[in-house]
């Protein structure tokens, strides 16, 4: 489908713990909302409609990359579990990133249910509810979208930072920290740029998450520019 065509619809959502916040696209017209709560999704006008394409983000830190060459599939559980603590209920799930030539390996289960409401919500035209499918997938997925060699692409929410760093088409690195707070999460973007030696000075950093006015002032005193996708 031509997503220039006015007729286009599309929403992409991001959940955590704390609540949810959406952007919309109707043709060429772009709206987005700020962090909003779990008790505002029966009112909210945004999601009382179908849309051509629907992405719901789920912000879990539960997850790992693995290149196709070394991913077997009945040894997902491990390799996830060597990266963070899994309980015995955790639903284990994978997705390939191709343009990476890797799999993500990732688990939901983080102790919420929003997700899993706003997927059976809001819907695409056929009327099945879409995969709910975590913000590190997305993240990876835009660096394509991104024309410059230093591609920085994170999100941040409820104390995790979601990171990742590119260079052209080499991806560098793919985490998710424990930062409380914003500053904190300024604190490893900056730790991981320079253990890969990249320039923040000719930088963009490019954030999915809406940012406060403070954040958003706070990383332009660094970046060439700061976006938000």
């Amino acid at each position: 489908m031509d997503q220039t065509h006015t007729s286009y619809t599309g929403i992409s959502i991001q959940v955590s713990l704390s609540g949810y916040s959406f952007k919309v696209r109707i043709g060429d017209e772009v709206t987005t909302s700020g962090w909003l709560g779990a008790e505002r999704i029966f009112t909210t006008p945004e999601f009382q409609r179908r849309y051509d394409q629907v992405d719901i983000s789920l912000f879990t830190p539960k997850v790992t990359l693995v290149p196709e060459s070394f991913f077997a599939p009945l040894s997902a559980r491990a390799a996830l579990s060597e990266v963070c603590a899994l309980e015995e209920t955790d639903f284990v799930e994978t997705i390939p990133v191709p343009s990476l030539a890797s799999v993500l390996v990732y688990s939901n289960s983080i102790g919420e249910s929003l997700s899993k409401v706003l997927a059976q919500t809001v819907l695409p035209p056929s009327g099945n509810p879409v995969r709910v499918l975590p913000e590190m997938y997305y993240l990876l997925c835009s660096l394509e979208s991104l024309a410059e060699y230093n591609k920085i692409v994170a999100s941040w929410r409820d104390g995790w930072l979601h990171l990742v760093i590119a260079q052209g088409k080499s991806l560098r690195l793919a985490n998710v920290f424990q930062a409380p707070d914003f500053t904190t999460a300024e604190y490893f973007i900056f730790l991981c740029m320079k253990q890969l030696q990249l320039n923040p000075e000719v930088s963009t950093v490019c954030f999915r998450t809406p940012l406060e006015s403070d954040a958003e002032m706070s990383l332009y005193r660094y970046f060439k520019a700061v976006v938000q996708l």
